[in-house]
């Protein structure tokens, strides 16, 4: 699309700043005998408006089935994402509908692979679009920070391969085939979500240790590792937690999809899914979906260096944002004020706050959208890094909620960062969809104190559902849930792996820090399919006295817990409270509660 005309592209006349007019008529006015002006004399001019729409930016590569060499550039910008984890490259790979033959897209960090029409089956792939861990020697555990959207895929060998981490999302995809996701090699592998998505075939999970898939169609699942969760899926396996370690809902309770970017003939759109109650399989295949879109004229489209002020009046003027690939500095909070604003973005765009400020904000209204992108802390402590509704939120936003979808917030790894609280939801009836929190225990700027983070998510907001959660080592509490009526489906955790002794994590007279807590108050929540995992490294002596803690109240329930000590380095006393056997010895072996209570 054509880039609307800037003030850097018009001509310009030269003119006296606001404030060298006012310096110069101060001087003249008195020597005239008139009385001496000051700024308050003049009203400030309004402000330009800030155009809507215009190009995507550098990082949005965009391909039809006639754009010559797609294969070759597909893998120019691999080779440049395949190993680089911690790098500021960011890239979004759009596909018109069509047909596209022979393709194998592999995808390398920080790279979203996209079609663009309404229908997953506008966009068809004869090909793949591959994750695998050459990189990393075969083991897949870092695999992260990576997504695939809307596209059909008839994979050549009639299996694609998704070899993922966390923060990997494959959504609203139709696999003619099988999907495998592990890596070549069957090495280690630590993931992951598939929602909206319909695999025709089996899904191979092979050395995945976990794994939710919501609302959505398969054709089999071959075999579970501890943890695999399933919620609104037609194909999926039974229940029969621990053996074999299947949780299976057989609807979802809320959901609402993930706003995508698709194409009107020649004019971009963001189609916005409606709501769904006790869902059951994809919101596509049956006709044109349900929802409704916007024009890319209604959003403010960022690109890297705009700053937080410019974005807070876009808002202000009624505009959505759609954040193009690349890294945005803030000095101050990104504030979301008015019911129903989309905040999208692509290729892992990526919020910094600067100073110690709150990357973003939300009001207490009604419908906001947040989705598709990154949170990475800054040097100096935030005190949180998003707040969904202010503190003290109280509106019922039952029929109209806000949606957190795909974004990731990280503490180190790219740098020292640091947050008190990472992720703050005070509005009630809030539905965190598929987000991965992550204190880093590798990179740079990794210590106990150097990324300290005390807290994960914190939900004060009643009626908050979550559905896929990952949130992981940080210095206290990793989750804590004080709002009531909450609902957790799927919980995947580790432990800070770097904690020096048994004092740093000593919570009073308890052994360390749940993963999930459930505040003293609360008396109802429920929980379908959590995990969590220790890694004591620096100090494989420390214990924990459990995973999870709660409540004893009729109303607080949880289905299907599991601890697991991997290699022995550090150990669980108990599942939840005083309940579930202890983790023992080297042999990584879960510890599983059916029921509590």
């Amino acid at each position: 699309m054509p880039t609307p005309p800037t003030d850097a592209t018009a001509p310009r006349t030269p003119r006296l700043s606001r404030r060298g007019v006012l310096a110069a008529m101060a001087a003249v006015l008195p020597a005239a005998g008139l009385p001496a002006l000051t700024s308050r004399a003049f009203a400030a001019p309004a402000a330009a408006a800030l155009p809507g729409g215009g190009d995507l930016g550098p990082n949005v590569l965009v391909f039809d089935p006639a754009t010559p060499d797609i294969q070759g550039r597909l893998d120019e910008i691999f080779h440049r994402q395949e190993s680089a984890q911690f790098g500021s490259g960011r890239y979004q790979l759009l596909f018109k509908p069509g047909t596209y033959n022979g393709l194998n897209a592999q995808l390398g960090f920080y790279t979203s692979i996209a079609g663009l029409g309404l229908s997953p089956d506008d966009t068809a792939f004869n090909g793949d679009v591959t994750v695998d861990a050459g990189w990393f020697n075969g083991n897949a555990t870092q695999n992260f920070w990576r997504s695939a959207e809307n596209l059909a895929l008839r994979p050549v060998n009639g299996t694609n391969r998704w070899a993922v981490a966390q923060a990997a999302p494959f959504r609203r995809m139709h696999v003619r085939g099988g999907l495998n996701l592990s890596p070549d090699g069957y090495g280690w592998a630590s993931g992951g979500y598939i929602a909206d998505s319909r695999i025709d075939g089996a899904v191979g999970p092979y050395s995945q240790q976990q794994w939710y898939t919501r609302d959505s169609s398969v054709g089999g699942w071959n075999n579970a590792v501890w943890n695999m969760v399933f919620s609104g899926v037609e194909g999926a396996p039974a229940q029969s937690f621990p053996d074999p370690p299947y949780t299976t809902l057989d609807t979802t309770p809320v959901s609402r999809e993930k706003p995508f970017l698709y194409l009107d003939g020649a004019d971009y759109r963001v189609f916005l899914p409606e709501k769904r109650t006790h869902a059951r399989g994809t919101t596509w295949g049956n006709g044109t979906p349900r929802g409704s879109s916007l024009p890319l004229g209604q959003f403010y489209v960022a690109k890297p260096g705009v700053d937080a002020a410019t974005l807070n009046a876009a808002l202000a003027q009624g505009l959505h944002l759609l954040l193009t690939p690349g890294i945005y500095h803030l000095d101050r909070a990104i504030e979301v004020r008015r019911a129903h604003t989309v905040v999208l973005g692509l290729g892992y765009a990526t919020l910094v706050p600067d100073n110690g400020v709150t990357a973003l904000k939300v009001a207490d209204v009604d419908g906001v959208r947040l989705a598709g992108f990154l949170i990475d802390a800054g040097p100096v402590n935030s005190a949180t890094l998003l707040e969904v509704g202010p503190e003290g939120a109280s509106a019922s936003h039952a029929d109209h909620p806000t949606t957190v979808q795909d974004v990731f917030i990280r503490i180190g790894g790219a740098g020292a960062g640091k947050a008190t609280t990472s992720m703050v939801i005070n509005s009630n009836h809030t539905i965190v969809d598929h987000t991965w929190v992550w204190r880093a225990d590798h990179g740079d700027g990794v210590g106990w104190e150097t990324n300290r983070a005390d807290y994960g998510v914190r939900v004060n907001g009643d009626d908050v559902l979550a559905t896929g959660l990952f949130v992981e080592h940080f210095n206290k509490y990793d989750v804590e849930w004080r709002g009531e009526r909450g609902r957790t489906v799927f919980f995947q955790n580790e432990k800070a792996y770097d904690a020096p002794d048994q004092a740093a994590v000593q919570n009073g007279s308890t052994k360390g820090y749940a993963a999930y807590k459930i505040a003293d108050a609360v008396t109802t929540h429920e929980g379908w399919g959590l995990g969590s995992y220790c890694f004591y490294n620096v100090d494989p002596t420390i214990r924990q006295d459990h995973g999870f803690e709660a409540p004893d109240k009729p109303g607080v329930k949880f289905h299907d817990l599991l601890v697991v000590s991997l290699g022995g380095k550090g150990q669980y006393e108990h599942v939840i409270n005083g309940v579930g056997a202890a983790t023992s010895g080297t042999s990584t072996v879960p510890s599983t509660v059916v029921s509590y209570p």
